[in-house]
């Protein structure tokens, strides 16, 4: 294990009025950070990696969503969602309804109904994939999970800090273009990224005046970025 998850941080042209909508969807609260930026505090929150950073970005929203949250309704339909704020993309049927929504800027999630025994709000993270197999096998050596591979999609379970049911991999076609709107961030075992880099990863920023952290690239050029341990004692 070269890393912990941390928490996820998701761009935004308004945090405040985004961290809002995502705390109303998630029965949180909303933390001003002072900077511009927010913090989304689940209430029923079982660690402090379920909480969501929304950062101030001066670039628009464009291009496909590739990383996403899938959600577990607390009711059979999407109702509370869409009096939130959301707006329906589109209903998906077969052997199990669902809801692709988005967020107040654009950002696509996906709903699924109620099921019994099953604790509403994130279900998984998703990140769409060239290659989930090797994506999900590199992953989950970096943060000590088990892969765990499909005909079109592969996951990791048990990752350390990791808060949700699965990380889940999804095959596309099209390749990576643009920065992600939402990503992860890790913390480290080591004081820099030095194993991460040795194990694929690309450096992309060193820490600077402005932040005490590394930006990286997973090997499909997905951005994250990774804190060194906090002081124990």
């Amino acid at each position: 294990m070269i890393a912990r998850f941390k928490d996820l941080c998701l761009d935004a042209a308004d945090p405040l009025a985004l961290g809002g909508f995502w705390a109303r969807v998630l029965h949180a609260d909303v933390a001003d950070a002072g900077d511009g930026d927010t913090r989304v505090d689940p209430r029923s929150a079982r660690s402090a990696t379920e909480s969501i950073w929304v950062n101030k970005v001066p670039e628009p929203r464009v291009g496909k969503t590739r990383v996403h949250l899938d959600l577990r309704l607390a009711d059979a339909e999407p109702a509370a969602l869409l009096a939130a704020g959301a707006r329906l993309v589109a209903e998906q049927g077969g052997q199990a309804t669902w809801w692709v929504l988005a967020d107040p800027e654009g950002n696509l999630f996906c709903a699924y109904p109620a099921q019994e025994g099953s604790r509403p709000g994130p279900l998984e993270l998703v990140v769409a994939s060239a290659d989930p197999a090797t994506q999900a096998t590199w992953w989950a050596g970096v943060l000590g999970g088990a892969a765990e591979h499909g005909s079109t999609t592969s996951s990791v379970l048990g990752a350390a800090g990791f808060p949700w049911e699965r990380w889940v991999f999804d095959r596309v076609p099209e390749p990576k273009t643009v920065k992600n709107r939402l990503h992860w961030d890790v913390e480290l075992t080591d004081p820099e990224p030095g194993a991460l880099v040795s194990a694929g990863a690309t450096l992309l920023a060193e820490p600077s005046a402005r932040s005490r952290w590394w930006v990286l690239a997973d090997p499909e050029g997905n951005e994250f970025c990774a804190f060194a341990p906090r002081p124990t004692g």
